[in-house]
């Protein structure tokens, strides 16, 4: 069970211990994202998560990744839209060094001014890149037409523009303003001692107190809103999004079983009747998005340009059966096994687990205890599945991402969504 402990200085720190491995993964948790940003602040979690491993008072870039790769280790971070997180995985034996390389990057990078606008190349190209990934794209547009107004409308990397306007200072300035006590959580996970890493964290790591992050407010726009951006290129890529339901919500569990009824496996409605029964798309899928305040349920679906409006008109005819007819006993069952089964074994390796016990930390504020997700899964019944989907399969909400050859088709297209 994780345990959580906070410092003197106000921090958290989550740990849970693995005896049978040998390994340790430990992240440093902030709370802040695309959705904390201000107007003229696009980016800035993302710019400050790769300004990390440029360099510190203490640490140049090379010693960064010569250290932890003297040891064998991993390290890296990722931002999201609501937290950002550095962690490593090393042995328990060089638990000291990781938390050490982690608080010094995360806390202290020096944010070079000629290191910023070397990085500022980067992440414009990391822009340009998912603007030439269709799939990426057309995830990112629909989920700005959902979320149209609200803070998870932006993306997470920001825009060109956004980034080409970044300086040391403003960086420095939101760093020192999101990245408090009150907003930290360190979480560990695996074959550690708990009184060394707290003794550890007490003795090296020291925060400005901030205030809590607050809560964001929920709900989206409303209104089926869609848009066909056209590029070059051989298939047509298309996501739709539906309401869905916020994390820690009485709907959080049976939308991700519903997800996988529609979509979520290769024995989902939709994998078999378009790609295995008709051989319309390679890559088709489902994906539930729960977020503190709301969520959504996102259908993706790549295929030839001249079979889009086919696609989309089978996809939507799916999701009219279920609306109409419900689901089967034998596909509700399969599909909470399948959620049950493939959570417990996405949490056997300790960067797993110290995922799950930071995030729940952090966005959460409770311990994380596995037993109880898996009995808020086994608790779902087929009745809460029929109870969401009227709320989840609303086509009057429905928003739609097009994304390839589609100037000659929008018509079409847009039609086939009605």
């Amino acid at each position: 069970m994780t345990k959580i402990v906070k410092l003197q200085n106000g921090v958290r720190v989550a740990m849970e211990r693995m005896e049978h491995v040998r390994s340790v993964s430990v992240g440093v948790w902030i709370n802040t994202g695309s959705v904390r940003e201000g107007a003229d602040e696009g980016g800035a979690s993302h710019f400050i998560e790769h300004m990390a491993f440029k360099g510190t008072p203490t640490r140049t870039a090379e010693q960064i990744a010569a250290e932890m790769d003297a040891v064998g280790g991993s390290i890296n971070a990722f931002t999201s839209k609501e937290c950002t997180c550095f962690y490593a995985k090393v042995l328990d034996e060089d638990l000291p060094l990781a938390v050490d390389v982690l608080l010094d990057i995360a806390f202290r990078a020096s944010f070079d001014p000629e290191e910023l606008e070397r990085e500022k190349r980067v992440i414009t190209e990391e822009i340009l890149m998912t603007e030439d990934s269709p799939e990426d794209l057309t995830a990112e547009r629909a989920n700005a037409l959902f979320f149209d107004g609200h803070p998870l409308a932006r993306p997470i990397l920001g825009t060109r523009e956004s980034v080409a306007a970044f300086d040391r200072g403003r960086l420095l300035a939101y760093r020192g303003a999101h990245y408090t006590a009150a907003n930290t959580v360190v979480a560990c996970a695996g074959h550690f001692s708990e009184q060394a890493l707290l003794a550890l964290l007490e003795d090296k790591l020291a925060l400005p107190d901030g205030a809590p992050a607050p809560q964001l407010a929920g709900g989206f726009p409303g209104g089926a809103r869609a848009e066909c951006l056209q590029k070059d290129i051989e298939q047509v890529h298309l996501t739709l999004m539906l309401p869905g339901f916020a994390r820690e919500s009485d709907g959080q569990y049976p939308l991700a079983i519903l997800s996988n009824i529609i979509g979520g496996s290769m024995s989902s409605r939709l994998f078999q009747n378009i790609r295995e029964k008709r051989g319309l798309a390679y890559s088709i899928y489902s994906y539930p998005l729960f977020c503190a305040s709301t969520g959504a349920l996102a259908l993706y679906a790549g295929t030839g340009g001249e079979q889009a409006v086919e696609v989309v008109s089978l996809m939507r005819e799916e999701l009219e059966r279920i609306r109409r007819g419900g689901v089967e006993r034998a596909e509700f069952e399969r599909c909470r096994a399948q959620l049950r089964v493939s959570y417990l074994l996405g949490l056997e390796s300790s960067g797993a687990l110290m995922n799950v016990i930071g995030k729940t930390a952090l966005l959460q504020e409770r311990e994380y205890r596995m037993e109880d997700t898996l009995n808020r899964i086994e608790c779902v019944t087929i009745e809460d599945i029929m109870r969401i989907i009227p709320l989840v399969l609303d086509e009057s909400q429905m928003c739609a991402s097009f994304v390839g050859r589609v100037d000659g088709q929008r018509d079409a297209l847009l039609a086939a969504l009605r």
